[in-house]
């Protein structure tokens, strides 16, 4: 009997496949999806992102009876983001007293990153075999990181994890520094604490590591390590495209304090409207930069295999 496959532009098929628990939830909980990063799910839909763009265009055939095996797996996905609102969010968030969480709400979206991680992983394993962590990996490791990252603000919350805290005090004195070079009102900066003064109010902002960007910085260590291990260029321009980035990455982090803070002395020293600014400006100022030089730095390499492949025709 002829093998059953999926002809290669049938690939779409399978990112719908995968696709589906994130549609999924944003229909029965569209209110879910806040952008902040331990407040909701607005980072399904950066993971969404990082499988349409990884998987688009793919020319691969996919065995069709690798499909049937996957609609368990859709169907225990979809019953776990169901039963959330009939009493498992509950139980999930009675449980963090014997665990000794610390804070509750990022326990409870640890677990819905959690399982959707499981369920990325299984699926393009299903999808692909072994060779999924090089066709698709950097949503799956995006998914693991931000569940690693919940339960380190569950178990570690504000100062409590020293390593992370170290570098808040320097990037709050950098902001501080640029802020008083550029007189846009006063900045002083003491350890996690920042305190500015300007037209419209004063405030104290104390920094945790989280909302300076360290967190930002890991899910980009994860993210980048997954993209260079399927690129086929010499390991001295891998290092030299992460090193690049990591910078660019503390760049982001930095102007998204700094934009906090002109928030706070040119806009509104009120609490309330800064805590709105302040829980969505993080992910919107990294995720798309992640992006766009993921994006580049694919381009360039894109552009150098046809040159190669130029001089490769000529020669012979």
């Amino acid at each position: 009997m002829e093998k059953q496959t999926l002809k290669s532009n049938d690939i779409y098929i399978a990112i719908v496949l995968l696709a589906s628990p994130i549609i999924y939830t944003l229909i029965i909980a569209p209110d879910t999806f806040n952008m902040s990063w331990n407040e909701g799910r607005g980072g399904f839909l950066f993971a969404l992102a990082f499988i349409v763009a990884e998987l688009v265009g793919l020319n691969y055939t996919l065995d069709r009876k690798r499909l049937y095996i996957a609609i368990p797996i859709i169907a225990l996905t979809f019953a776990y983001f169901t039963v959330l609102d009939y009493g498992l969010r509950d139980y999930i968030r009675n449980s963090a007293e014997v665990y000794n969480v610390n804070l509750v709400d990022s326990w409870i979206w640890m677990w819905d990153f959690v399982i959707l991680s499981i369920f990325m992983i299984s699926m393009l394993f299903i999808l692909f075999g072994k060779r999924w962590i090089r066709i698709a990996p950097a949503s799956p490791i995006y998914l693991v990181g931000s569940a690693i990252i919940l339960s380190l603000d569950a178990f570690f919350p504000f100062d409590t994890l020293g390593p992370l805290q170290f570098i808040v005090p320097y990037v709050l004195q950098i902001d501080a520094w640029i802020i008083n070079t550029l007189d846009i009102g006063s900045a002083y900066a003491n350890s996690n604490l920042l305190l500015l003064n300007g037209e419209k109010g004063s405030m104290a902002l104390q920094v945790f590591w989280p909302s300076a960007g360290v967190h930002s910085m890991i899910i980009y260590t994860l993210v980048m390590l997954a993209f260079l291990l399927k690129m086929n260029i010499p390991p001295k321009r891998k290092a030299i495209y992460f090193v690049i980035g990591a910078v660019g990455t503390f760049v982001v982090n930095t102007i998204r304090i700094f934009s906090l803070s002109v928030f706070v002395l040119t806009v509104s020293a009120n609490p309330v409207e800064f805590e709105e600014f302040h829980s969505v400006a993080g992910e919107i100022m990294f995720l798309p930069w992640l992006a766009v030089y993921l994006f580049l730095v694919m381009r360039r390499e894109s552009k150098k295999a046809r040159e190669g492949l130029s001089i490769d025709k000529t020669k012979s």
